[in-house]
């Protein structure tokens, strides 16, 4: 999809006004972290992980794992465009492409990031849903660079929910944030089908998993 200039200085507007206020709003957050030593020890251990998550916790996502050279897929239309900008000003890169269009050569580009060191990011729900059923992508990218699948989910103690179908979490000023990151998920790399659909259900059921710890994280 090509932008006209209105769109891209609409996305660059957007960008302008949105990173301070989600600078703001971060900076007023108290974190809670259970296996946050995983993602340093898949580096340690020469790899790269790749991150996967539901696409309704972006936002603190984005602050938590700022400034590491990751690399997200973010689509390739208006709404891509300013979430790029966005991200871009907290440290990410972005593999534009969604499962609706561009989606190989941005599996493509991730593939030959992660060769040259860089973490990737999955909402695997994403772009467009439906929401928390996986999508193959990160299976599939997982199967070809034999890096492992890092999950995690967050929640929040307070929080604000967007009328979209990732029913999106704002959490509140002066909330309580609690990231649970899941042990490294390695994918063999036949990439059969049958393989690629048990992966897919595997990461469906530790990021439940996961949603529950982080849950019980705030209950203490």
């Amino acid at each position: 999809m090509t932008l006209s200039r209105r769109q891209h200085f609409e996305a660059a507007a957007i960008a302008a006004i949105g990173v301070p206020l989600i600078e703001a709003l971060g900076g007023t957050y108290n974190w809670r972290e259970h296996g946050a030593n995983h993602f340093d020890d898949v580096i340690k251990a020469g790899r790269q992980p790749i991150l996967a998550l539901w696409h309704g916790r972006i936002l603190s996502a984005t602050l938590y794992f700022r400034d590491r050279g990751v690399i997200a897929i973010t689509s390739r239309n208006f709404d891509g465009e300013w979430v790029a900008r966005i991200m871009a000003r907290f440290g990410y890169g972005a593999a534009r492409g969604s499962t609706s269009r561009g989606g190989p050569r941005a599996l493509a580009e991730l593939k030959r990031d992660m060769k040259a060191g860089h973490p990737a990011a999955f909402t695997v729900d994403g772009p467009r849903g439906p929401a928390r059923v996986a999508q193959p992508g990160a299976i599939w990218l997982a199967s070809v660079t034999g890096n492992p699948i890092l999950p995690f989910h967050i929640e929040a103690s307070k929080s604000w929910t967007v009328k979209s179908w990732d029913q999106q979490q704002v959490p509140k000023p002066g909330s309580d944030i609690a990231i649970a990151i899941g042990e490294p998920l390695d994918i063999a790399a036949e990439r059969d089908p049958d393989q690629i659909e048990a992966g897919r259900v595997e990461l469906e059921r530790r990021l439940a998993e996961l949603e529950t710890v982080s849950r019980k994280m705030l209950d203490s």
